[in-house]
């Protein structure tokens, strides 16, 4: 079975009122699970029917990669409530994600159970996004053979898009872009990105041009999303682009310096990779001195990540 790329399954869901429970958002927030895990579990022995916590629990077993235990959590939801659309999904996604994890025969054994259940919470809740944008997923990603179609991801896609033109048009570039349609991924790309204009949008087209090896195009995204949205993560993206490909290399620098400038933790992109991406542009310009200062830096900063070492080798061989 093909890899089934899922959208994020375990969003961070609301917290339930009782003061009991007050720091399972804390964990959640700062990704601490096995301490959010513990305390629900705490809480259950006393509230054993406590919708929102056993609905937690399976959380938290998701972001653990705990497949196991959050299928089972989720079946017990789904036997709570058999018509809750977001029960039958998060069901689905845990499954889906265990078949991910396991050798392709026994895979194959479970992916009747996904598609089940994706297609009854879209059955359930005309409106859910989620459910239907893992129907376009699997059924493009499954080979034909054992149910994939284009033609069922395209009629998802099209439910998508009667719920949010933005979810449709990122949905039918996905399935074109898959398919290796690039001039057809492109136009509904930029079509997202003229209806809804988000960060995602932008890095959606971005991702599809450096697939398609067009660092050019893609870095004309990204100074377009810069100019719109005004992140300065942004700034490191073009860097990024620039150092990968060897190309408009002093535009790369620029951006990276400024990036440092502004950096804050907010940006995400550590400043040992801006380090380390001025170094690569530095070595493509044949200019030694300056790659050295910067690959330095960077391994002072994250002295284990071993593309920085590696990386450090091949200039002192200039």
């Amino acid at each position: 079975m093909n890899k089934l790329l899922l959208i994020l399954l375990f969003p961070i869901v609301a917290i339930c009122q009782s003061t009991n429970l007050d720091e399972v958002d804390v964990y959640f927030k700062k990704k601490e699970f096995k301490k959010a895990e513990s305390l629900i579990t705490k809480y259950l022995k006393t509230h054993p029917d406590n919708i929102k916590a056993l609905e937690l629990l399976g959380d938290t077993y998701g972001h653990q990669k705990k497949w196991d235990d959050a299928i089972k959590q989720y079946k017990k939801l789904v036997d709570k409530n058999q018509n809750s659309a977001n029960y039958h999904y998060k069901h689905g996604g845990a499954l889906g994600m265990k078949a991910l994890s396991i050798n392709k025969i026994k895979a194959l054994g479970i992916i009747g159970d996904v598609k089940s259940a994706f297609l009854k919470a879209a059955e359930l809740d005309s409106n859910h996004i989620e459910s239907r944008w893992a129907l376009v997923e699997l059924y493009m990603q499954l080979p034909a053979i054992i149910g994939g179609s284009k033609e069922k991801s395209l009629h998802y896609a099209a439910e998508l898009e009667n719920l949010s033109k933005v979810d449709g048009y990122l949905a039918k570039g996905y399935v074109y872009e898959y398919d290796d349609e690039p001039e057809l991924a492109e136009k509904y790309y930029k079509l997202a990105i003229k209806e809804g204009g988000s960060l995602n949008c932008f890095n959606k087209l971005t991702s599809f041009y450096k697939k398609e090896n067009k660092p050019e195009k893609a870095i004309k995204n990204i100074e377009e999303a810069q100019q719109k949205l005004q992140r300065n993560a942004l700034h490191y993206q073009i860097g990024k682009v620039a150092a990968e490909y060897n190309i408009e290399l002093q535009k790369g620098e620029q951006c990276l310096l400024t990036y440092l400038k502004n950096y804050s933790a907010k940006d995400g992109v550590p400043i040992a990779w801006a380090h380390y991406r001025l170094a690569q542009i530095h070595m493509h310009q044949k200019n030694k001195e300056k790659a050295l200062k910067y690959i330095n830096l960077a391994i002072k900063e994250l002295p284990e990540i071993k593309p920085f070492k590696t990386h450090k080798e091949k200039i002192l061989n200039l």
